[in-house]
C-alpha cells in the first residue's frame, strides 16, 4: 500500500512538473508555439513519458486550464462571502473575473483556446470532466448567491433555475473579454472603457430580471460607484 502511495505521489509530482514546464515555454515562446517535444525536453524525460500523462497537445491544454483555476475560485470566493446584498456580490463576481483576466492574462488566454471547439473537442473525455470538475466551485458559488437572492425576495423570476439565471451575466462578461483581448475589434475606446461599458450592461441586464435594489445603468456616476465599492470593499489589495 505504501509503494502504491509513493508511486502515486511520484506520478502526480512529474505531471506537475510537466506543467510548470508547459507555463514557462507558453511565457517563454508563446501559446501556439507550445511543442510537447520542448516540455519533455525541459523536464529531461522522454516525449513517451510525457504522452503517458497526457494523450495529447489538447489534453496538456485543458488539464493547464484547469490546474489554475483555484486562482479563479479564490477571487469568485471572496464577492461570494462579501457582507453586502445579493446583487452587489453578484456584481462582485463580473468584478472578480476583471481581476483575474488582469492578475493572470496568460491564464486566461489558455482558458480561452483550452474552451474553443478545435481543443475542447480534441481531449480526453477523462481530462474534460477533470476541468469540469475544478471549474465546479465558479458555478456553485454563483448559484448560491442567486438562490439567496431568490428566497429573500431581491430576485423574482419565473420559471428560470439559478443556472439558467447565472448564464446571462456570465456569457456578457466573457464574451466581453473576447473582443476586448482581439485586437483592433473594439474600436470605440480602450481596454477601460469597454469593461465599464460592460459593467453597464450588467445592470441593464440584472434591471431586467427586476433584481433588487435597481440601479440605473445610465447614471455612469452611480455604476463607477457601485464597481469602485466593490473594489474597495472585497479587492482591496489589487489595484482595480
Amino acid at each position: 500500500m505504501a509503494v502504491r502511495k509513493r508511486r502515486l505521489r511520484e506520478v502526480a509530482e512529474r505531471e506537475q512538473l510537466f506543467l510548470t514546464a508547459a507555463r514557462d515555454l507558453i511565457r517563454q515562446d508563446g501559446l501556439l508555439n507550445l511543442q510537447m517535444a520542448r516540455i519533455a525536453e525541459k523536464c529531461d524525460y522522454a516525449v513517451g513519458t510525457l504522452y503517458q500523462h497526457f494523450a495529447s497537445k489538447e489534453d496538456l491544454l485543458v488539464a493547464l486550464a484547469a490546474d489554475n483555476v483555484h486562482h479563479r475560485v479564490e477571487l469568485f470566493r471572496r464577492a461570494g462571502e462579501w457582507k453586502a446584498g445579493t446583487r452587489d456580490r453578484i456584481m462582485g463576481i463580473a468584478v472578480a473575473d476583471l481581476m483575474f483576466v488582469r492578475l493572470y492574462p496568460e491564464h486566461f488566454r489558455l482558458t480561452q483556446l483550452a474552451f474553443t471547439e478545435v481543443v475542447w473537442g480534441a481531449a480526453s473525455a477523462e481530462r474534460r470532466q477533470m476541468a469540469l470538475e475544478a471549474s465546479e466551485p465558479l458555478g456553485q458559488i454563483c448559484d448560491g448567491i442567486i438562490e439567496e437572492a431568490m428566497r429573500c425576495g431581491d430576485l423574482r423570476i419565473k420559471g428560470l433555475r439559478p443556472q439558467e439565471v447565472g448564464l446571462g451575466p456570465w456569457a456578457l462578461t466573457m464574451g466581453t473579454h473576447s473582443i476586448v483581448h482581439v485586437e483592433g475589434v473594439f474600436k470605440h475606446g480602450g481596454m477601460r472603457e469597454a469593461y465599464q461599458l460592460m459593467m453597464r450592461h450588467l445592470h441593464c441586464l440584472l434591471n431586467g430580471l427586476d433584481w433588487h435594489p435597481l440601479l440605473d445603468p445610465g447614471d455612469d456616476a452611480a455604476v463607477d460607484s457601485k464597481t469602485r465599492q466593490i473594489c474597495n470593499e472585497v479587492f482591496n489589495d489589487i489595484a482595480c
